[in-house]
């Protein structure tokens, strides 16, 4: 599922910005975008956000700034200046220059003044870049639960509709069964109407076989299962992507059994709407985490 997040943090000269982004992805995929001194703490911020997201490809982008982050001081080279000044004097001297040798003329020559960048302790940031962290993959999580709810909706509309259609079939199915036997014995009786003797015994035992062979009431019955399996997986509020795909697999498999041994006009028609709305299923799990 998609969603975003955004968290920042401003005080005592410190800004901390963060940004979650959420696609879809078959597994989770996490990645940073931040400071190098957070390097040591990533495996703890990449739990933070395995805490709410199990599948997805998910960005997180960390923007740092402020004194505290990296302190610096102004140091004179003293050495360097000292050298400036000799020979400023002595240019003087010798063309007999008039003029103040000034502070600004000094402090005009390079490296004459240098930052120097200190060490800094981190802990206090690290502190509050996970906090800020923590709120931001909750508005994340907030906005990917939405669209989940929205997605469950959906297929729970299209898995009733699936239902009432099986229920259709396992109706007509008692229909077919008499009329495929009805089918086979004319074709049987016409076919033996010229031949003085044969096995009528015989001849029943295999209209049963063949009646048989057409009959999907177990794969009906199996689908009804997958359904009922379909319903109450997608009222759990943890992640059920993965249950729901194995679940779609398993009705296809169904479907085309049915669709394999129908010889019905009228139930070919109706696979061919289920596994319809079975393929549109299986597109709006890819989003469901």
């Amino acid at each position: 599922m998609t969603g975003f997040g955004r968290e920042e943090y401003r005080s005592e000269g410190l800004t901390i910005q963060v940004e979650v982004k959420a696609v879809n992805h078959r597994y989770l995929d996490i990645t940073f975008q931040m400071p190098s001194f957070l390097f040591p703490i990533e495996n703890q911020l990449k739990q933070i956000v395995q805490q709410h997201v199990k599948r997805g490809k998910v960005s997180v982008s960390l923007h740092i700034s402020g004194a505290s982050v990296s302190p610096q001081i102004v140091e004179t080279n003293w050495d360097l200046a000292k050298q400036y000044m000799e020979q400023l004097e002595k240019l003087q001297s010798t063309y007999r220059l008039t003029g103040d040798i000034t502070i600004e003329l000094l402090a005009g020559f390079p490296d004459v003044f240098q930052l120097q960048e200190q060490e800094a302790d981190y802990s206090s940031v690290e502190s509050k870049v996970v906090h800020v962290l923590e709120s931001a993959v909750n508005q994340l999580h907030d906005m990917r639960q939405k669209e989940g709810d929205v997605l469950a909706k959906d297929i729970q509309e299209r898995v009733k509709k699936m239902e009432e259609k099986i229920k259709l079939l396992g109706e007509r199915r008692k229909i077919v069964i008499i009329e495929y036997q009805e089918r086979i014995m004319s074709r049987i009786k016409q076919y033996l109407e010229h031949t003085p003797v044969y096995d009528e015994t015989r001849m029943l035992t295999e209209v049963a076989l063949l009646a048989e062979k057409g009959d999907v009431t177990e794969e009906i019955t199996r689908i009804g299962s997958h359904l009922d399996q379909f319903q109450e997986i997608v009222k759990e509020r943890k992640p059920i992507g993965r249950k729901l795909d194995f679940i779609v697999q398993e009705l296809n498999r169904e479907l085309n059994t049915i669709g394999s041994k129908s010889n019905d006009p009228w139930i070919s028609e109706q696979i061919v709407y289920l596994k319809s709305e079975t393929e549109k299923i299986k597109e709006q799990i890819q989003n469901i985490e």
